[in-house]
């Protein structure tokens, strides 16, 4: 967008942004893949390519199924949607502030563009902080609809804002999730866990230089690593919240 909602601009790109970006990624060589590429290869059954690159994109935002998936499309260039089922959901109930977004229906057009779609929970809530059943009904709710929408399985996950935690992991695992996405703002690996798959954080004020180099494997620490002290008693912190006001958005 042009001119997004004040909470999501930071992680937001203008279209002529967006298309630098991807034609910093076409031009460096590298082999656009989806996240069932990168499962069947961390799951020990399919090889990468040489040079993979994997695009995802969270949320489910009005521009997706247009601008979005179209300059994908015009590029050949496969990507991974994660869908906050709901925020697109007609009636449906989400954390995530207001701004335009799409539509249930709409999802079976983002495959057409050549997208796969995995599940970005119902609400966007913190997940780390949830109680067992809560965070369970976020986890298979979510999968549900979304295989309701398309008629097949859906089994990758992203956990919203990439928080995530041992026992969310497990929780992951045992609905049925083949892998999960966190954040991590690094470069993921071929060692990387599959229920904590690295990505890069973009932000508005990233250039197409800095695509340059994360995609030459610079800028960035690379996956898999051990959470820091800070990580750790941010999510303790997260949670006492948590206990006293609910849950709460993740971003």
């Amino acid at each position: 967008m042009d001119d997004p909602p004040g909470w999501i601009a930071e992680f937001t790109l203008t279209p002529r942004q967006f298309a630098a970006h991807l034609d910093a990624i076409v031009d460096s060589g590298r082999t656009p893949v989806t996240i069932g590429t990168l499962a069947g290869h961390l799951a020990g059954r399919t090889p990468l390519p040489s040079r993979p690159v994997l695009l995802t994109f969270d949320d489910g935002f009005a521009d997706l199924p247009g601008r979005t998936a179209e300059a994908l499309a015009e590029r050949a260039l496969p990507a991974t949607a994660y869908l906050t089922t709901g925020a697109i959901t007609p009636g449906g109930h989400s954390l995530l502030p207001p701004a335009p977004m799409m539509t249930l229906d709409q999802v079976p057009e983002l495959e057409r563009h050549g997208m796969e779609i995995g599940s970005h929970t119902v609400t966007h809530a913190q997940l780390d902080t949830l109680p067992a059943r809560r965070l369970a009904e976020e986890l298979r709710t979510s999968k549900t609809v979304l295989e309701d929408a398309l008629g097949h399985a859906v089994p990758h996950l992203a956990y919203p804002h990439g928080y995530n935690s041992p026992r969310v992991r497990g929780m992951a695992a045992r609905t049925g999730y083949e892998t999960a996405t966190a954040v991590r703002h690094a470069l993921s690996s071929d060692r990387d866990e599959r229920y904590r798959i690295a990505r890069l954080i973009v932000r508005r004020s990233h250039t197409a230089a800095d695509v340059e180099a994360w995609l030459a494997g610079l800028g960035a620490r690379t996956a898999p690593y051990r959470d820091g002290p800070r990580t750790v008693a941010w999510r303790w912190y997260r949670r006492a919240r948590a206990v006293v006001h609910g849950p709460e958005f993740a971003g």
